[in-house]
């Protein structure tokens, strides 16, 4: 009896198109992360606000109008005007520019720095790390007030120096975090294979070390935001801030708000409302992606996620490919 032979059609294998790394995290974060994503909504409206103050601003900043003194809230002053007779709406606008310059500016100056300190620190160890780790704990010893207010006190009050002020300080403090991780990682087997193939310090730890650093520094920007923004609001009400007349909400409720407070309360209303709003918000989404990212907490999944996850499936494959 022959055999017959049935032909089989090819297998093809029809590719998925994947989400990138930041779509993922955006979609987790819609999905999964509703508070999240309503404080990510507030910290983009803040933002676009600051950047389109110019435009959405109906007056300048120091336009005056002392026949419009300390009026309340009507249709030409929609959130009333101050002891100057400057509109109140388009100051808060203004200083939502300011807030979120600081927020961004101190926060990207935090993270970097951080994580400087915090990969130098936990991939070294030994005396290298005894050594930072006693300068660290020498900052971060006294209150984060104590030291703006003396440091501020010495180099004067000011836009930039409220920024660096700020984002040095905190940066000192947050690499505890980046330490922490980078010692959990610097055992991995992966890390030793880097350095038994001959790899320099220097690219050990930019391919292999950084991206697992990589969800503490997403978590350190976001919560170190928000945190800039109340130590600029507080040093602005301290007078040892952002000088008038540039409109800062703190500011704003230290001079006119605080003078003015029973006679217009609106002057301190506003500013306030519009700094709990902001900081909330990102709190909010600080919290959310540390839920998403931090692989300590349940539902986290580590810096990468189901994109690194994807993409270490994808190496595999053609790794395994180049053997065949």
């Amino acid at each position: 009896m022959a055999e017959t032979t049935v032909p089989v059609a090819p297998v093809t294998r029809t590719l998925k198109k994947h989400r990138s790394l930041f779509m993922d995290i955006v979609v987790r974060l819609a999905t999964e992360k509703p508070m999240g994503t309503i404080g990510g909504v507030i910290v983009v409206l803040f933002l676009g606000v600051g950047v389109l103050a110019d435009l959405l601003a109906p007056y300048g900043i120091i336009d005056t109008n002392m026949r419009a003194v300390l009026l309340p809230p009507s249709g030409q002053y929609i959130l009333g005007t101050d002891q100057l007779g400057r509109d109140l709406l388009s100051r808060i606008i203004y200083g939502a520019r300011i807030s979120m310059f600081v927020g961004l500016g101190a926060a990207a100056l935090d993270a970097v720095l951080a994580t400087i300190i915090g990969i130098i620190s936990g991939y070294f160890g030994g005396k290298v790390d005894l050594v930072i780790q006693r300068l660290v704990d020498s900052v971060i010893v006294f209150p984060n007030m104590f030291f703006y207010l003396s440091v501020m006190a010495l180099i004067g009050p000011g836009l930039i120096q409220v920024i660096l002020v700020l984002g040095i300080l905190s940066g000192i403090g947050s690499s505890r975090l980046v330490r922490s991780t980078v010692m959990a990682a610097r055992n991995n087997v992966y890390i030793e294979a880097s350095r038994s193939i001959g790899s320099s310090n220097i690219r050990t730890l930019l391919r292999h070390v950084l991206p697992n650093v990589f969800a503490p520094i997403i978590i350190i920007f976001t919560l170190a935001m928000g945190g800039a923004i109340i130590a600029e609001a507080s040093l602005s009400f301290l007078g040892m801030g952002i000088p008038p007349p540039t409109p800062s909400w703190g500011g704003m409720l230290s001079g006119a708000g605080r003078r003015y407070m029973l006679q217009a309360p609106w002057l301190v209303i506003w500013p306030g409302l519009a700094l709990s709003l902001v900081v909330y918000g990102i709190n909010m989404l600080g919290d959310a992606m540390r839920d998403l990212l931090d692989p300590r907490l349940r539902g986290g999944v580590g810096g990468l996620g189901e994109y690194g996850v994807r993409k270490a499936m994808r190496a595999l494959e053609k790794r395994q490919s180049r053997v065949k």
